[in-house]
Formats: C-alpha cells, sequence, structure tokens
C-alpha cells in the first residue's frame, strides 16, 4: 500500500528525470506497481482509509512521484459534467493538441508539491492520448480524447513522465497572467452560482 511517505517531493531529483516506456507484455513487477498506483487513489478518496492513513487525496498519480521512473499512471477524476472517468495507462504519448488552452482558475496542486503555489498553469484545452490502457484486467492499445478538466489531469500527470512538476510552468514573471487563447474551466456546480 502507497502512504504518504512513499510520495517522493519536489526536491528529490528523481521528479525532473525523464521516464522511460515500460517493457512489454508487462512484467509483474510493473503490474504490481500500477494496481498499487491504483489503490492509492481509491484509497485516497475513501474517507475512512484516508483518515486512518492520513492519505492526501489525488486525481492522478504517476510512477516517478514513487521514485520509479517508468511511463505509468493513473487518473480518476470527474469531468465537468459530473461523469466518472478512470484511466491507467501505461506509455502514454501525446499525439495531438489544440492551440486552445485552459486553466484551473484556483491553480494546480500535487502529491509530490507541499507548499502552496501561486499563479496559473495554461494546458491544452484538447487532447488526443495514445496508450495501453487497462481494462478489465488487460493492457489495451488505444486512442482517446480528452478534453477541459480531464485534459489538465492528464497532462499534469504526462508532465511528471517528463521530469517537469507543475510548478515549472508557472509564467514568473506573472504568475497570473491570462493568454487570450486560454479560458478557466468551469464545473457545472459554479454555471449554476452564474
Amino acid at each position: 500500500m502507497i502512504l504518504m511517505k512513499d510520495i517522493i517531493t519536489e526536491e528529490n531529483p528523481l521528479l525532473h528525470k525523464k521516464c522511460e516506456n515500460v517493457n512489454l507484455p508487462i512484467s509483474e513487477e510493473d503490474a504490481n506497481t500500477l494496481n498499487e498506483m491504483i489503490d492509492y487513489i481509491f484509497n485516497s478518496i475513501d474517507e475512512e482509509i484516508a483518515a486512518k492513513y492520513d492519505l492526501r487525496a489525488a486525481v492522478g498519480i504517476a510512477a516517478p512521484q514513487i521514485g520509479i521512473l517508468k511511463n505509468m499512471l493513473v487518473i480518476y477524476a470527474f469531468d465537468e459534467k459530473g461523469n466518472e472517468h478512470f484511466y491507467a495507462m501505461v506509455n502514454p504519448k501525446l499525439i495531438s493538441y489544440s492551440d486552445e488552452l485552459t486553466y484551473l482558475p484556483g491553480g494546480e496542486g500535487c502529491l509530490s508539491v507541499n507548499r502552496p503555489v501561486e499563479g496559473l498553469i495554461h494546458r491544452h484545452k484538447r487532447v488526443t492520448v495514445k496508450a495501453y490502457i487497462l481494462e478489465e484486467g488487460e493492457l489495451v492499445l488505444k486512442t482517446i480524447k480528452l478534453k477541459d478538466y480531464l485534459a489538465i489531469v492528464f497532462q499534469h500527470e504526462y508532465d511528471h513522465l517528463q521530469g517537469i512538476i507543475f510548478p515549472d510552468r508557472v509564467n514568473k514573471e506573472n504568475p497570473f497572467f491570462v493568454p487570450l487563447n486560454s479560458t478557466p474551466i468551469k464545473f457545472q456546480e459554479e454555471e449554476k452560482n452564474d
């Protein structure tokens, strides 16, 4: 079981290294790592388990965050309309993306960054990803399209595989600058309050 003590933080040089592809067919060791990452996500959002083990809630985790420099990531998040999405990916590749950008108005957070980070991170509003995705216990090569919040979550985790953490992406001179081609993410609840 992955605990907070197993999550490496931004000072660790491993978080700033590029990951390598996972050899396929996947080894038992790599499959166990992927399953432990999945377990962490679900444990972190289970109130009872999270409280018992003092876990920080997460919508994503990447292998380098537990000190393993391999191209694996897990996402479990809800889109703007409240639809559930789960992806356990091996060897993901970002194959195309929109020029249009988006951002989270409150900024981003990360299990590996234990400090407040002021500023906005502008990411591609739509991405197309090719990856081996876990489906019913099997890795299946698929191409998927993600947009808005899910695209942000994917790009955040994908950055980890490239040795990039989100504070690296904040505009140092003007942290709250918003380019003309970037619009904020709006969740359903927020729209009701407008």
